[in-house]
């Protein structure tokens, strides 16, 4: 999210590194440890009360269902085709799979994303297209008093970053709270990124447990989740998180300066903006060029579908135009700009990028739409 003129992450790591790496934060020479002092990362986060620090963002997927399913009592996780939560057995299914393979939209297949993960967990998952309302409402009407948690991405983060249709989160909370479930936030990638506060902020949300990784290290391996009070306090009370490097010193300090950097200077400000006139003018070229696109996603991170009306699911998506998508890609790549060539990754902005960087990408996609249309 920042670029090599920010020093502020490397010197803060450059100085806990000669004391090692390990997870005992209760030494850390003759300091304190700043993050958990001052809690910023929780003060930037309205619905955490209590965190725990993780190294990854599957480790804090992995770790939060556990506390969901802890905290419940019950087994059953419902998540979204296209959603990716991370590389554990429990929410790797419907991630990339060919959505031919997901069955019929009201009772869905779920489909493991690789070879070795057992087939019994099949029975502890239900998976449902993003944005089903009907499909949604009819599982927790179905399983509800079974269900310990449900779990998503604010929007696709792995699948093109299509958006929630309005109210849809707010239904999750809703019938969560109705019947005794954990509402689980994964804000992997939209946490500190589409706003100080994340999709909680930009949603007004308050789901269970969040969990964090990426812009949070902002390239130092550190990941995290944290909720409410009742519901982390049982860690220690019979339920287990930790690992050697959970809260390893680099990784903490590279949060640290992140977070600070965020709350001191207008970053993510100077990033939508910058963003928004990337996605303007990418549209306009589109149009100029008669290729109908949807944009999905946050000026922070967005993504476009090419020849399609309308992107809500990743069945959607799927008949979208990924052939030309790369061929563009591609054209691009040749001149110097670079996206990530799969058409379900998002576009990324950091703070580095500037108006020049945006004009330069606008004048070479806008070179490369014309060269692949003739």
């Amino acid at each position: 999210m920042f670029g090599p003129k920010t020093q502020t992450l490397q010197q803060r790591a450059q100085k806990v590194i000669p004391l090692g790496v390990n997870s005992n934060f209760r030494f850390w020479g003759e300091g304190v440890t700043p993050y958990v002092e001052k809690s910023k990362g929780v003060e930037m986060s309205p619905a955490i009360d209590m965190v725990r620090m993780t190294c990854s963002g599957t480790e804090a997927t992995m770790h939060a269902i556990r506390v969901a399913r802890a905290f419940t009592g019950r087994d059953l996780i419902v998540k979204f085709e296209g959603n990716y939560h991370g590389m554990h057995d429990h929410v790797l299914w419907s991630t990339y799979s060919p959505v031919e393979s997901y069955g019929n939209r009201r009772s869905p297949i779920a489909v493991p994303a690789s070879s070795g993960i057992p087939k019994a967990m099949r029975e502890f998952i239900i998976t449902l297209p993003f944005n089903d309302f009907e499909g949604f409402e009819r599982v927790m009407k179905s399983y509800g008093e079974q269900i310990a948690a449900v779990i998503t991405e604010p929007c696709q983060g792995n699948c093109a970053a299509i958006n929630p249709q309005e109210g849809f989160l707010q239904l999750i909370r809703q019938r969560t709270e109705e019947h005794g479930c954990l509402f689980i936030l994964d804000e992997v990638k939209t946490g500190f990124r589409i706003a100080n506060g994340g999709a909680q902020e930009y949603y007004g949300l308050m789901p269970d447990l969040v969990t964090y990784a990426k812009a949070l290290g902002n390239g130092y391996p550190v990941a995290a989740f944290g909720g409410k009070r009742e519901i982390m306090s049982i860690i220690g009370q019979g339920v287990s998180q930790g690992g050697t490097y959970t809260n390893n010193k680099p990784g903490i300090a590279g949060a640290y300066a992140t977070l600070s950097l965020l709350k001191s200077k207008p970053v993510l400000k100077t990033i939508e903006k910058r963003g928004q006139r990337l996605m303007d003018g990418l549209r306009e070229i589109f149009e100029e060029n008669d290729i109908p696109a949807v944009f999905t996603g946050y000026p922070a991170m967005f993504s476009f579908s090419l020849n399609i009306d309308s992107v809500t699911s990743q069945r959607e998506w799927a008949k979208s135009d990924h052939d030309l998508y790369l061929k563009i890609a591609e054209k691009a790549i040749a001149r110097g700009v670079m996206p990530d060539f799969d058409p379900r990754e998002p576009w990324f902005l950091c703070y580095e990028h500037s108006d020049a960087d945006i004009d330069e990408t606008l004048n070479v996609y806008a070179e490369a739409v014309k060269e692949v249309k003739k």
